[in-house]
C-alpha cells in the first residue's frame, strides 16, 4: 500500500513537471547525453576514459593489491585504497557491460541529486524569492543539461557519487541539529572522501566556530564539532587498516598524489598550481626542477587559500545555513589549489552554487556579479575554454577561464559572509 502511494505521488509529480517546457527538453537532452556517451566510449574512446582505469583497478585488487598505485594505467589512480574495492564488480562484468551499468548508476544518482537539490533549496530559500517552483526547476534543469554532465558520462567518472553524498550530508546538517544526525551527516561526508578525496578540504569547515570581530569573542560548540570530526574520520580510518596490512599502498598513494612525475606534467587543469607549473615550463624550467618544487608550490598555494577561506568563514557575520558556505569553501580550496582540477569536477561545485543562488536574497548583488555568471560559465562555457587550450597549447599552454570564475566565487562568498549584520544564531 505504501509503495503504491509513493508511486502515485511520483507519477503526479512527473505530470506537474512535464508541464514545464524546460523539464521536457532536459529529459530529452540528458537521455541524449547518456546514449551518446555510451556509443562514443564503447566505439571510439575505449582507451581514453577514466572508467578503463577503474576497470583495471578492479583487476589489480583481485590479482595483487600491492600494485594498486604502481600499475601502468592510462592515468594514475589517485583515490584511497578502500575505494578500489568498489570497482571489482565492474571488472567481473567485463568492460562493456560494466561501463553501461556504471553509467546507469550515474543516471540514477543524477535523479537523486535533483531530488535533494529541490529539498535543500526549499529548506534554505530566502523569503523574497518566488514561492512557486518554476525558477527552481529551471536551475536544476540547467544543472542537468550542463556540459560537464556529458563529459562525466563519457569518461565514466565517480563525481556524481560524491555530489550525492555532499548533498545528503548537507541536507541532514541543515535539517537536524541533534548530535546523532550531525554524526550521520559527517560519516556520509567521510564516505565521499573515501570515494574521491576532492572533498577532503571540507573537514576544517565542519568545526562549529565563529569569531565575533566586534566583541572579540569566540563562539564554539564543542559537542557538535567533536561529533562531526569523529564522523568524517571514521570512514577514512578504515583506509589505515589497508595501509597497515599493505604498507606499499601508503607510499604509492602519497607519491601518486604529490611527489611523482605525473602532477608536474603540462595539461589543461585550471588550478592555480597547475597554471604556475605550466608557466615554469613555458619560461624554460627543466622537468627535474619543476618536479623538485611542485610539492612546496602546492603547499604554499594551499596554505594561503585555505587560511583566507577559513578565516573568512569563522569571522562570518552570516551564520544561518552556514554549512552551505563551508562546503563551498572546501570544494573551492581543492579546485583552486590541487594540481589537477578538471571540468567534470565542476559537478561537485555547481549544485552548491545553485543552492547559494536561492539562499541569497533574490536581488543580491553577490548573485548578480559573482554566483550566477560563474554558475552559467562553469555549466556551459568551461569546455569551450578547454577546447581553446588544446588548439593553442603549443604556444600558450594555459586554461585559465574557469580559474577566474572560481576566484570570483571565492571572493563573492567572502564578501557576502563578512559584510552583513550578524543577527542569526550559530549553527
Amino acid at each position: 500500500m505504501i509503495v503504491k502511494q509513493s508511486l502515485a505521488k511520483i507519477k503526479d509529480r512527473i505530470k506537474v513537471l512535464w508541464e514545464y517546457n524546460i523539464f521536457r527538453y532536459t529529459v530529452l537532452i540528458h537521455v541524449g547525453y547518456f546514449i551518446v556517451s555510451i556509443i562514443l566510449t564503447l566505439v571510439f574512446f575505449r582507451q581514453q576514459n577514466d572508467f578503463l582505469v577503474y576497470y583495471e583497478v578492479g583487476e589489480v585488487v583481485l590479482r595483487n593489491i600491492n600494485d594498486l598505485y604502481t600499475e601502468p594505467y592510462n592515468w594514475p589512480f589517485r583515490y584511497l585504497p578502500l575505494s578500489a574495492l568498489y570497482f571489482v564488480p565492474f571488472y567481473l562484468m567485463g568492460f562493456d557491460l560494466g561501463f553501461i551499468v556504471f553509467n546507469l548508476i550515474n543516471l540514477i544518482l543524477n535523479i537523486l541529486i535533483c531530488i535533494f537539490l529541490y529539498r535543500i533549496i526549499n529548506l534554505v530559500r530566502e523569503k523574497d524569492h518566488e514561492t512557486d517552483d518554476k525558477r527552481v526547476v529551471l536551475y536544476i534543469c540547467l544543472y542537468m543539461i550542463s556540459l560537464p554532465q556529458i563529459f562525466n558520462y563519457i569518461l565514466g567518472q565517480v563525481n556524481l557519487y560524491v555530489t550525492l553524498l555532499i548533498l545528503v550530508s548537507l541536507f541532514i546538517f541543515l535539517k537536524h541539529s541533534s548530535i546523532k544526525w550531525q554524526l550521520i551527516a559527517s560519516i556520509l561526508l567521510g564516505l565521499s572522501i573515501v570515494i574521491k578525496p576532492i572533498t577532503i578540504f571540507m573537514i576544517p569547515f565542519l568545526i562549529v566556530i565563529q569569531f565575533d570581530l566586534k566583541s572579540k569573542k569566540f563562539k564554539f560548540d564543542m559537542n557538535k564539532s567533536f561529533s562531526r570530526l569523529i564522523g568524517v574520520i571514521l570512514p577514512l580510518s578504515l583506509n589505515l587498516i589497508m595501509f597497515i596490512i599493505f604498507p606499499r599502498l601508503l607510499q604509492g598513494f602519497l607519491a601518486t598524489n604529490f611527489t611523482s612525475l605525473e602532477p608536474s606534467q603540462v595539461n589543461h587543469s585550471f588550478s592555480i598550481t597547475k597554471l604556475i607549473i605550466n608557466l615554469f615550463y613555458y619560461i624554460g624550467f627543466t622537468e627535474g626542477l619543476v618536479l623538485s618544487i611542485q610539492l612546496p608550490l602546492f603547499l604554499i598555494i594551499l596554505i594561503i587559500i585555505a587560511i583566507i577561506g577559513f578565516i573568512s568563514f569563522i569571522t562570518r557575520k552570516i551564520t544561518e545555513h552556514s554549512m552551505i558556505y563551508g562546503y563551498s569553501f572546501g570544494i573551492l580550496v581543492m579546485l583552486i589549489c590541487y594540481y589537477d582540477s578538471w571540468d567534470h569536477h565542476l559537478l561537485n561545485l555547481t549544485p552548491l552554487l545553485l543552492i547559494i543562488l536561492f539562499n541569497l536574497p533574490r536581488q543580491s548583488e553577490i548573485t548578480k556579479k559573482f554566483i550566477k555568471p560563474s554558475f552559467l560559465f562553469l555549466c556551459f562555457l568551461d569546455l569551450a575554454f578547454m577546447g581553446v587550450y588544446f588548439a593553442v597549447k603549443n604556444i600558450f599552454p594555459f586554461n585559465f577561464g574557469s580559474t577566474i570564475f572560481l576566484i570570483l566565487i571565492f571572493y563573492g562568498l567572502i564578501k557576502y559572509l563578512n559584510f552583513k549584520n550578524n543577527t542569526e544564531k550559530l549553527n
